[in-house]
């Protein structure tokens, strides 16, 4: 009875997308239900945002034979598009092919999922029953569906991280939530009168930051009563500027730069080890109190706040499943220590698939960001790459499970060197012969020599240019 059931899918994102492309073509049973009305969500959430990557490296190659098979034109393979480029000229249509359309549902919200019969206490006879889906539909009523397989792929972006440093709301935080927005938000588009001459906080160490704050300089630039802050928990700015030109994604070394140049210009005020605690009314404004090394430090006030302070997964519906999830980052046991935040180096993951991603609960996989926990840096090509294994290794196909393969572009940045780097400061990589035109080791060749950076990696299945990759 269980092998006659689907594979279930969770979220039509461009992970889960490629997860049922891959099901497909191997001739697997696939149902996909995604919660929003429409696919790709998260996506169009940040739709004006350019991504790092040329677009032959934003497709995955199942994917991409489906469409072909349907008469797709891809787009120019070294563009760099957008979020939404991403959904209008892939996904939709990827979504529309007559061989994924009748698997895909919409407006459908996974709430719960179990074995038949059994719940988490229950070891023996568990991987011979089915799952046990509940949907609920848009008009709120539910249904169950069997399975016997699922691709959790259902992301991190509705799950932002709060303010607060400890993991948890600053005092003061939800009372404040009309002032504050997560993420990305379309500061040069929709949204641009929010905060065109306000007094902007924006908090958090990433790419996402980086983008707020570069879109905000140039409302600044329009409307001088524009001030901005930024605060970050750490003690470097390394990760963020990036490695420059030793960046394997030119657009993702241009954005650093780009940022260094503000700082360095003075064009915003930098808070450097600053941890969040509460957040109180003053006058009109919001003053944001917290810790630093040298003590409590208050700053503002202001009129708007930026948490761009990452994401973190939800796994409220699997709470009956054997999870077996890293104690700290939330991936999954084994993949913890590849990506671990507090240990890891130089943006390169080690290559890994259908074994690393498994849990204690037999046949259950999650793929995509959120198989990543809380750690930062995910990429679309590791994503493709986790699916394409999962998808063989329940085809049966083994051989193909096992031979997992990822490059990925390297950041040119090492942690062995991230507390080197404050406001207008350089980052350097320890290791490589330095000269007077290259004391940084800036070129890729001298930064792959440098012992921070990892060991060599296997070749990829699909060649990865120099400027490839998602952000």
């Amino acid at each position: 009875m269980k092998e006659s059931l689907p594979i279930v899918v969770i979220g039509a994102g461009p992970i889960g997308l490629a997860a049922a492309a891959h099901l497909t073509l191997r001739a697997q049973r696939v149902r996909l239900f995604e919660a929003a009305p429409m696919i790709a969500p998260n996506l169009r959430d940040w739709g004006h945002v350019r991504l790092f990557s040329v677009w032959d490296q934003c497709v995955d190659e199942a994917a991409a034979a489906l469409l072909k098979k349907n008469g797709w034109a891809s787009p120019p393979a070294g563009d760099l598009p957008t979020g939404q480029d991403l959904v209008e000229r892939y996904l939709e249509p990827l979504a529309a092919t007559p061989e994924l359309a009748p698997v895909i549902e919409t407006g459908a919200e996974v709430v719960r999922i179990a074995r038949l019969g059994l719940d988490r206490m229950k070891t023996n006879g568990r991987a011979a029953a089915p799952f046990i889906v509940t949907i609920r539909d848009r008009d709120g009523d539910t249904r169950e569906v069997l399975a016997r397989a699922v691709i959790d792929t259902s992301g991190t972006w509705q799950n932002p991280n709060p303010l607060g440093a400890n993991g948890l709301p600053a005092d003061g935080e939800e009372a404040f939530s009309d002032r504050i927005a997560y993420g990305i938000p379309d500061i040069s588009g929709a949204q641009r009168d929010s905060y065109s001459g306000m007094r902007i906080l924006v908090m958090g160490g990433g790419h996402s930051a980086a983008n707020a704050l570069l879109d905000l300089a140039l409302v600044a630039e329009q409307e001088p009563d524009t001030a901005l802050t930024w605060a970050i928990r750490g003690n470097s700015l390394a990760k963020v500027f990036g490695g420059g030109t030793a960046d394997q994604l030119p657009a993702r070394g241009r954005l650093g730069e780009r940022l260094r140049g503000l700082v360095d210009q003075g064009r915003l005020s930098v808070e450097m080890s600053f941890a969040a605690q509460r957040l109180r009314m003053n006058g009109n404004g919001v003053l944001v109190e917290g810790t630093t090394p040298q003590g409590p430090r208050t700053i503002g006030p202001f009129d708007r706040i930026i948490a761009a302070t990452g994401q973190r997964p939800d796994f409220a519906f699997a709470r009956e499943l054997q999870l077996d999830l890293h104690p700290i980052v939330e991936s999954t046991r084994a993949l913890g220590p590849l990506i671990d935040p507090n240990e890891h180096s130089c943006g390169t993951v080690p290559p890994h698939g259908w074994r690393e991603l498994a849990h204690a609960e037999p046949d259950y996989f999650v793929a995509g960001i959120k198989s990543y926990g809380r750690a930062p840096t995910f990429l679309l090509l590791t994503g493709y790459e986790q699916v394409r294994s999962i998808a063989a290794h329940l085809a049966g196909d083994h051989a193909a499970a096992n031979d997992v393969r990822l490059v990925l572009p390297e950041t040119g940045v090492c942690n062995a060197t991230l507390d080197q780097v404050a406001p207008g400061g350089g980052a350097c990589c320890a290791g490589a012969e330095a000269d007077a035109q290259d004391p940084c080791c800036e070129r890729p060749a001298a930064q792959k020599a440098t012992t921070c950076c990892g060991p060599a990696k296997p070749a990829s299945r699909k060649p990865v240019l120099e400027k490839a990759g998602c952000c």
